[in-house]
């Protein structure tokens, strides 16, 4: 069996060719720069710091490059690390390619956008089925390419459109369950809600957040490509169906230490947030059990507030 990030033991020495999926430079006690890296292949990833980090070693060990890690895994705080003891990059002629170590979708970006665009029919308001075909249209090969976020949930090739749509049909099932929705309300901010993460991240290979990103981030991004949606379809952003539009997307992350510049103010607002939730929050344990053997306790999981999850034996 070909040496795979998933299947490294414990005290297990390795050599194997992987991408850095994150590359953060820091200093550290004694005042000399490290990296924090992420490796990853299609199976996983691991964390590993490289020390005394030289220029050069800071220019070449960058997001999204191809090297022969050598070294052993060990855990630090819990938390799979490889201590590494040598570290080169991949030379072209050997014939890697990036898109051999990046995780994909479960499903194919035609697969994804044929359910979407199927599903779009049900969006009943003129108003929002107008934007929400504007938009997608607008930003069609980054939503099916780019993931939906830089570490934690969905972090792979065509996780921003799986996500979505794994929200679509949570969005379907609870509508059919409570007539009280508005389910084209409910199903046009979820299609919208994280759209502006094809502005806030770099793309699904050595994943970055741009300028905008980090200076404004995907909420308000979204917003702003839904007001202008408006006035390329003359439509007026203060219309009532607007106002609920922009809400649905201004507060789907709940709270406003979150980043929502508002809480949800309506049913199907809050409806979109606790999807959201879920559909991560399932993500996430589900890729820390799939490194868990049974009867044991997960790595940490950052973004479910550091807890560990149980895998049963049965």
């Amino acid at each position: 069996m070909a040496v795979q990030l998933a299947n490294l033991k414990n005290g297990t020495a390795f050599q194997i060719v992987v991408m850095i999926k994150q590359a953060e430079v820091r200093v550290a006690k004694n005042g000399k720069r490290f990296i924090s890296l992420v490796f990853q292949d299609r199976t996983g990833e691991i964390t590993g710091m490289y020390w005394d980090a030289k220029d050069d070693d800071i220019q070449h060990f960058a997001s999204g490059a191809l090297v022969h890690l050598e070294g052993q895994r060990d855990l630090y705080n819990g938390q799979p690390q490889v201590k590494i003891t040598k570290l080169f990059l991949v030379d072209p002629n050997e014939g890697f390619q990036a898109s051999q170590f990046v995780v994909q979708a479960p499903m194919s970006a035609a697969e994804m956008q044929d359910e979407i665009q199927k599903a779009i029919f049900d969006i009943q308001n003129a108003k929002w089925n107008r934007i929400v075909r504007f938009l997608l249209q607008k930003y069609q090969k980054e939503f099916y390419e780019h993931p939906a976020a830089k570490s934690n949930h969905h972090d792979f090739t065509g996780g921003l459109a799986f996500h979505t749509l794994s929200m679509m049909r949570l969005a379907k099932s609870i509508s059919q369950q409570y007539d009280q929705i508005n389910y084209s309300l409910l199903l046009s901010g979820t299609i919208l809600h994280d759209l502006g993460k094809t502005i806030e991240l770099s793309g699904s290979i050595g994943t970055e957040y741009t300028v905008p990103g980090n200076l404004i981030g995907h909420i308000v991004l979204i917003d702003e490509q839904i007001v202008l949606a408006c006035q390329a379809l003359k439509l007026s952003e203060n219309d009532e169906d607007i106002l609920l539009l922009r809400h649905m997307v201004l507060s789907h992350h709940g709270l406003l230490e979150y980043g929502s510049p508002e809480r949800p103010k309506l049913l199907e607002a809050e409806v979109l947030h606790y999807i959201d939730e879920l559909d991560a929050s399932i993500n996430m344990i589900s890729k820390a059990m799939v490194k868990t053997e049974p009867g044991t306790f997960s790595e940490r999981i950052f973004g479910l507030d550091n807890r560990q999850f149980y895998h049963p034996q049965a």
